[in-house]
């Protein structure tokens, strides 16, 4: 028996309520999910932390899966307050864990209501969009690890892309988990020095990313990961001669 598509309102009934609360979220949330948030509540947050720690990671993450699944603002202060609250480690695992979880659920959700019906769209048509996804199909896994390493494209769009041209649930995952951990390891990183920031009552530096010593490391690792697509690249126009 052949299993019937669910009604087109069904499908699309996730997307519009993470954008309802998306929208909801960065009218009520934008002044409360922030850094001077963090550093005002800083003492009751790490009172309650030793007090409650596994209650204080469990919610921290989902708070953070929540943050961008909703796409609501405030993710870099989450990603802090994960340095700040468990130090480098676990708070890194704590951030990248609970990102690509968040990342996953918008993903799902577009390609429930969008995905499928844009990727059969764009495998009937023919043109430049086309030649894109094909070659993006192609080498999902560089291109996507490439991408989240050095992001050149907001976060919430790199979740809905790669949804609506049809890319594997597993490559999109493992992709965002491992090319986020860099950049999250990071400021996870100025998020553990916190402490002494508040201290001298100064500002994190969130412009630390473009610091040479730690876009130059990113750079190389993101050619390094793009070099299986150049060397299929010629390897096909080796055999073509």
């Amino acid at each position: 028996m052949e299993q019937t598509q669910p009604p087109v309102w069904r499908q699309r009934t996730p997307v519009l309520i993470i954008a309802l609360v998306a929208v909801i979220g960065a009218v009520t949330l934008r002044d409360f999910l922030t850094f001077e948030t963090l550093r005002d509540n800083r003492m009751a947050m790490l009172a309650f932390r030793d007090d409650n720690f596994l209650l204080t990671a469990v919610g921290f993450v989902l708070i953070y899966i929540a943050i961008v699944a909703f796409s609501l603002p405030g993710a870099t202060a989450a990603t802090l307050t994960g340095g700040f609250l468990f130090g480098v480690f676990p708070g890194a695992l704590f951030n990248v864990m609970a990102a690509t979880i968040g990342a996953v659920v918008i993903f799902m959700a577009v390609r429930a209501g969008f995905g499928r019906a844009m990727a059969a769209k764009i495998d009937a048509s023919d043109g430049r969009v086309k030649r894109l996804t094909n070659a993006i199909r192609a080498n999902e896994a560089p291109v996507l690890f490439s991408l989240r390493l050095m992001p050149v494209l907001p976060f919430f769009v790199m979740n809905v892309i790669p949804a609506l041209i049809g890319v594997r649930l597993s490559v999109f995952a493992a992709t965002t988990f491992f090319g986020i951990m860099p950049g999250g390891i990071v400021y996870t990183w100025v998020g553990s020095g916190l402490g002494e920031v508040f201290a001298r009552d100064e500002t994190p530096n969130l412009g630390i990313i473009f610091e040479p010593q730690i876009i130059g490391p990113l750079l190389g690792l993101a050619a390094l990961s793009l070099l299986p697509v150049v060397l299929k690249k010629f390897s096909r126009k080796g055999s073509l001669e």
